[in-house]
């Protein structure tokens, strides 16, 4: 008797689990951000999150969570319940680089339950004002005449400015001085004052500074030019496939059920279509790429794994 009120009991908690999260979300859901408030990686996740809370019916609100390149708040996530009230907004750095790069990472791909993408932006290059070169072809044919003359600043090492400035290098065949910064904006800084010769950096955070004259734009890494600026791409100057991208996108601790993980990823595609919302992506540079949790996830896999041979092939040195 006993016996059979345990496995009755047990049916009955799955029933009352399994309604609840049908009704998923009954409260607000948080978004954890790894990074300080004000960056692309905040201004795309506020702008999903708004939409998302019209969407869901429910609060989606934004929590900055930043330290350690992004791994902290990434971390947090990972050690959350899984039940779809917490979730990360990933990014390249996050995932890529920091899973690519990490003897022994605080956590990997297979801690998460990915959702979706979001959206994903160019990166792009950019060169003090006086750098005599007046395109990206003359920019490669300088650094090649010049080796380990020139510099290029990022954001520190192991960071996805770095990481931008090695690939760049082996695919150019060129060789450059890298200066770590601790931050972009110090590196920015000293790029503009010709302390340094150039930077690697997402558009967004550059188009301030190039729009201003501060910054010369000379090569896009995006599979397409940025409308409005006359700027070729990395395979327009003889770079195949160097089209790395910034994105963004949504993980859910592992173990989220799959009801929970299938309505999170209808919400965002909703967005895709939502007229409001690619405004709002495209005003900030990006463009909305959705998919599946399938596709996110060996999109990521995908990516890792050739950041690992990078860093191998490069034999770069990293700050654990």
């Amino acid at each position: 008797m006993n016996r059979w009120k345990s496995l009755l009991a047990a049916v009955a908690c799955s029933a009352v689990a399994a309604s609840a999260f049908a009704q998923y979300p009954t409260r607000a859901i948080k978004m954890v951000v790894p990074f300080s408030a004000g960056g692309s990686t905040d201004i795309i996740a506020r702008l999903t999150a708004a939409q998302l809370t019209k969407d869901l019916g429910q609060s989606v609100v934004v929590e900055n969570v930043g330290g350690a390149a992004g791994a902290l708040g990434t971390q947090q996530v990972a050690n959350a319940a899984p039940d779809g009230y917490t979730l990360a907004v990933a990014t390249v750095s996050t995932m890529i680089v920091y899973g690519a790069t990490r003897a022994k990472p605080a956590y990997t791909l297979e801690s998460f339950v990915p959702i979706t993408n979001i959206a994903s932006m160019p990166n792009i290059l950019t060169v003090t004002p006086s750098f005599p070169a007046k395109d990206l072809k003359e920019f490669i044919k300088v650094l090649k005449e010049n080796p380990d003359k020139y510099s290029y600043a990022s954001s520190g090492i192991g960071s996805i400015n770095h990481m931008l400035g090695e690939s760049f290098q082996a695919q150019a065949g060129v060789k450059m001085i890298h200066v770590p910064y601790k931050g972009s904006g110090p590196a920015m800084q000293d790029v503009m004052g010709g302390q340094v010769n150039s930077l690697f950096d997402q558009f967004p955070s550059s188009k301030q500074a190039i729009d201003g004259g501060k910054l010369k734009a000379i090569g896009v890494i995006s599979p397409r030019r940025i409308p409005g600026y006359d700027v070729m791409t990395m395979e327009e100057a003889g770079m195949k496939g160097f089209t790395d991208e910034a994105w963004y996108g949504i993980l859910a601790p592992k173990g989220t059920p799959a009801d929970v993980v299938a309505k999170l990823n209808d919400a965002v595609k909703k967005l895709a279509a939502n007229a409001e919302f690619r405004a709002a992506i495209e005003k900030v540079g990006a463009r909305p790429v959705l998919s599946s949790p399938a596709d996110f996830a060996a999109q990521v896999k995908s990516e890792i794994d050739r950041m690992k041979k990078l860093v191998q092939d490069r034999q770069i040195k990293l700050d654990e």
